[in-house]
């Protein structure tokens, strides 16, 4: 028994996942100003992306159409865990309202919520990363006008790197965030 238990640390140590992984990075200028928003208070809710884009993996398209893995990376937060959060920190940080991602925190009620449903994420061979879909505005109180507004938001590219794909969505997240708070804007 003494024998094999070397043996088996070692194995062990052998599965360990060196896997590099990719955070979605947040724009690096803080607003110059605060944006002031028809709410006091939002509710980020959970963003809804497509079954490729909620995966673990970093994935480009190829000549042949197929999203395919970027080799040896990995997204280091679940994608649609990491969007929310950062739509929610981006609003909190360039706006009036207090933002944040569901479940709401406080005692009393969101005056109004997001939802985003994403139909498409991807880095294509156009050499841009493409981030489309709608967002919902509800306001339970009906304190705002409720509506749904498509979005379509391209980034250049800078390569296809993992690093640079991570970087491109950071940006297309970044103005999203921006779209949003525009149409709540008073």
């Amino acid at each position: 028994m003494t024998r094999i238990a070397p043996l088996l640390l070692l194995a062990l140590a052998a599965c360990g996942d060196t896997t590099p992984r990719y955070l979605i990075p947040t724009a690096t200028e803080a607003p110059t100003s605060r944006m002031a928003l028809r709410v006091a208070s939002l509710e980020m809710r959970q963003v809804s992306l497509p079954a490729y884009a909620g995966e673990d993996q970093i994935l480009r398209e190829e000549a042949s159409g197929a999203l395919k893995p970027v080799k040896s990376a990995l997204w280091a937060d679940t994608p649609s865990r990491a969007i929310t959060q950062q739509l929610a920190d981006g609003l909190a940080a360039s706006s009036t309202a207090q933002v944040a991602a569901e479940p709401w925190p406080l005692s009393t009620p969101a005056q109004a919520q997001v939802a985003v449903r994403v139909s498409e994420l991807a880095a294509r061979l156009d050499g841009q990363l493409h981030l489309s879909g709608q967002f919902a505005i509800s306001s339970y109180d009906r304190i705002i006008r409720e509506r749904i507004v498509p979005f379509s938001i391209a980034v250049p590219l800078a390569g296809d790197s993992p690093a640079q794909i991570a970087q491109a969505t950071g940006i297309a997240i970044d103005r999203l965030g921006t779209e949003i708070a525009t149409n709540l804007r008073r």
